[in-house]
């Protein structure tokens, strides 16, 4: 399968830094601030160095807070934006509200604003989707699962439902912060550039957003 699926828009060129350097933009919580991990050990900054290890000429901004929920994230978002200029934005966001029991109508709106406004600026969104415990009570557990679903599919974005299931599918006492590092690269599937076999995100995901762009 040919990695190079699709290219991103063609970018003006000039004194512009986006041009050079293109942004992706992490908009997430703790899970991709790297809660409990010591710095470089979060999946977005082994991504970075994965990035920059292969030469690739992309500038990973991490803008995740740890206990974030949606309505926070929206909130932080135009400016991230304006700031940071992305060509590619990756939504991590939900689990919080899910846990809280927020509304779900809430979250869905505040996702879709998310996806809308990153559109609107041309960036591309890669959306990672979330599950909670089954203690939530099937009904809202499933609609939680299933917003993540929805968005993806209403707005086409390459979707992965829960990139988390290595780390969470292993028992707390057998993790340890390498294993959580470890596990959070093959999360977060680079494969997609680097022709790795994973098994979490379909190669697809990142491919069709991140064309064959080397520095060297």
């Amino acid at each position: 399968m040919a990695l190079l699926l699709a290219a991103l828009p063609t970018l003006a060129l000039g004194n512009d830094a986006r041009s050079k350097f293109p942004t992706i933009l992490v908009l997430g919580d703790s899970v991709s601030a790297g809660y409990g991990l010591a710095n470089g050990e979060g999946w977005v900054a082994l991504l970075q160095a994965r990035l920059k290890a292969q030469g690739y000429g992309y500038r990973v901004v991490n803008a995740s807070v740890s206990g974030e929920t949606t309505t926070g994230g929206l909130a932080r978002l135009p400016r991230a934006l304006s700031v940071h200029r992305p060509d590619i934005v990756i939504v991590e966001l939900g689990g919080n509200d899910g846990l809280r029991a927020l509304p779900l109508e809430t979250s869905r709106a505040n996702l879709e604003k998310i996806i809308q406004a990153s559109k609107t600026t041309g960036a591309k969104v890669l959306l990672l989707g979330m599950k909670i415990p089954p203690n939530y009570g099937p009904r809202y557990s499933a609609g939680f699962e299933q917003l993540f679903k929805d968005l993806a599919r209403q707005y086409k974005l390459p979707f992965e439902p829960f990139f988390l299931e290595k780390i969470a599918l292993v028992p707390a006492a057998t993790l340890t912060r390498a294993s959580v590092a470890a596990i959070s690269v093959a999360a977060i599937s680079v494969a997609a550039i680097f022709d790795i076999s994973l098994e979490l995100l379909h190669v697809e995901i990142l491919a069709c957003l991140l064309p064959d762009r080397r520095t060297g």
